[in-house]
């Protein structure tokens, strides 16, 4: 099997705010950043957070309030659905291109809005749809609508079909997203991100692919867009290699990381491998015990962790 590769594409969003034309620039240069992944031979795309908005809500203060960029009105105002201009481009994108797109998006939803991607095959069919469970409520995320569930499709690509699970930004701090990934038959995780990457998301992220014995892919924000530092990165969740017939040695399971500075990163996943020591090694649901981890889904919760703004 040759092997699968994820474009990381760390981009700039259009600095004109959360608007019409910036979702027009974003387009635009989402579709030119799609092919010139394809020149460097990817088999799928992934955006970071939000990309049709950028991850922008830069509107005027609302009377009486002072807030800016956080009102329902403004998450509303510039969602978009799977019928719209911004999302069929990228679907016929793909089909163009012979290769999968994972689009991020503010999403319309009935009442409040949803942080999405969508995986469009390189057919230009949508045929997964993941909406952030684990919402940034102590934000302006309070202003969006939580998924309610994960999910897991077949991807079809030269190397096969393969298992692409998604997780956005903040779930990827709960181990329960990935873990629930897994356990559904994930392969590889896709991760849209828009926050700081520094050594304890990094070494979240390294844990989530380590435990799970899947390969973990996130694509974040360059350094100069607001807080984000860019360090787009991908593991492969072998934690150990083969240095010999039949002799395997720890090793390192970053594949990439980006620096600060705009660009595509090429995350190249050795699926022959990765399956290999899935059947192979004692992570993942090999040697698990469920029957011991009712408090797991507990939705009791004591002090110090209660929140009064937490949604559960």
């Amino acid at each position: 099997m040759a092997s699968f590769k994820v474009a990381l594409l760390q981009l700039n969003p259009s600095n004109a705010g959360a608007s019409a034309e910036a979702q027009k620039e974003n387009l635009e240069k989402g579709i030119a950043y799609c092919r010139l992944a394809k020149e460097l031979d990817a088999d799928l795309a992934l955006f970071p957070e939000m990309w049709n908005i950028g991850y922008t809500f830069d509107t005027p203060p609302s009377a009486g309030t002072g807030e800016r960029g956080i009102l329902p009105e403004n998450w509303e105002e510039n969602a978009i659905d799977r019928e719209s201009d911004f999302f069929t481009r990228f679907c016929g994108e793909a089909r163009e291109l012979n290769m999968a797109i994972a689009l991020s998006y503010l999403e319309k939803w009935p009442g409040l809005p949803r942080n999405t991607v969508s995986l469009i095959d390189r057919f230009g069919n949508s045929i997964m749809t993941y909406a952030k469970v684990h919402t940034c409520d102590f934000w302006m995320e309070k202003y969006l609508s939580p998924g309610d569930d994960f999910y897991v499709a077949d991807l079809d690509t030269r190397c096969g079909k393969i298992k692409i699970g998604a997780m956005i930004c903040y779930d990827r701090e709960f181990p329960e997203s990935a873990r629930i990934l897994m356990l559904k038959g994930a392969e590889i995780i896709l991760v849209p991100n828009a926050c700081p990457i520094e050594i304890n998301r990094k070494s979240q992220l390294r844990s989530r692919a380590f435990e799970n014995m899947t390969g973990i892919a996130m694509t974040n924000y360059p350094g100069d867009k607001y807080d984000c530092n860019g360090h787009s990165l991908a593991f492969d969740g072998i934690a150990y290699g083969e240095t010999s017939p039949d002799h395997f040695e720890a090793r390192d399971s970053l594949i990439v990381e980006a620096g600060e500075a705009e660009g595509i990163f090429i995350a190249e996943f050795d699926m022959d491998k990765i399956r290999s020591s899935r059947k192979r090694e004692v992570w993942g649901n090999a040697y698990r015990k469920p029957k011991i981890y009712s408090m797991l889904v507990s939705e009791t919760v004591e002090p110090p962790f209660k929140r009064d703004d937490a949604r559960r």
